[in-house]
């Protein structure tokens, strides 16, 4: 199968993030991806939780979600639109909206084959007065999904889910052979454990990994507070052995790779690592 990795720099303005994201996949397509990946919150990237208040719908409502199945019905391909930023459908009781982390797997019908929503919240302190509280707006998620394709088995991530083996093994454990981990990771983390967390992921698992990424310094307006989001880029797709295919840098862009999922099979066979396994006591 050919992916096509989307690199992209939002903004909070989804309209111009839509228009950005769509030319992209148009020219993945059109040098033959037959899987279009787009990066963690395709549609806004801002700093205001009053701006997402005003402007986020939920998935029914959501026109950027119906433009992309659209698309997708369009073109003929499967998208794995990394993530959007939606209202929660229901969640009554709560003083202020809440919000969802959720990725969605489309068809080249356009129809939605699977969705997931971000388990792990991204609740930390970077350094140097950078820190996200994914939590105080965001519901996460609780359950794990696996997806079938017409070129195999996808299990599906977000971002900060990366930093937690457990959750790939199980996926993997599952029947995945393709691990999606779109992303926005920051600068000084991305450059610190970007390509070591993904390739390590890829290795544990015998699977291929796909991470689409954002990049660059964001156009982030409402509210910033003279706050500046940057994000590391370097979208990576890599084997089951390891091996970085495709490193798309830090410009935005699309990046082709070629999969040959036979290769899942073989590499389990050589270190097979998932059947090995075994229960432990703990300490």
């Amino acid at each position: 199968m050919r992916a096509g990795l989307i690199q992209t720099c939002a903004g909070d303005v989804p309209a111009e993030n839509l228009a950005q994201t769509s030319a992209l996949i148009r020219e993945a397509a059109a040098e033959g991806a037959q899987l279009c990946l787009t990066p963690e919150v395709t549609n806004i990237v801002t700093f205001s939780r009053r701006l997402q208040a005003e402007i986020l719908r939920t998935e029914d409502e959501d026109p950027s979600l119906a433009a992309y199945r659209d698309l997708a019905a369009e073109l003929g391909r499967w998208l794995l639109i990394g993530s959007l930023a939606l209202k929660a459908e229901d969640d009554p009781g709560q003083a202020r909206p809440r919000f969802v982390n959720r990725s969605f797997l489309i068809d080249a019908s356009g129809g939605i084959v699977a969705r997931y929503d971000k388990i792990h919240m991204f609740d930390v302190e970077v350094g140097e007065g950078e820190s996200y509280r994914e939590s105080a707006a965001y519901r996460p998620g609780e359950r794990a999904v696996v997806a079938d394709t017409p070129w195999g088995r996808i299990g599906m991530t977000i971002c900060y889910d990366l930093r937690f083996p457990a959750l790939y093994r199980a996926l993997a454990e599952a029947g995945a052979e393709i691990l999606t981990i779109p992303s926005a990771f920051t600068r000084p983390t991305g450059a610190a454990h970007w390509h070591a967390l993904l390739r390590a992921r890829a290795i544990e698992t015998g699977c291929f990994v796909l991470a689409p990424a954002s990049t660059g310094e964001h156009p982030v307006i409402a509210a910033a507070g003279g706050r500046v989001r940057q994000t590391y880029g370097h979208a990576l797709a890599v084997d089951p052995w390891g091996a970085i295919l495709s490193d798309s840098g830090e410009s935005v862009g699309a990046s082709l790779v070629d999969l040959d999922l036979s290769e899942v099979a073989k590499t389990r066979a050589r270190i097979p690592s998932l059947a090995n396994a075994r229960g432990f006591a703990a300490p």
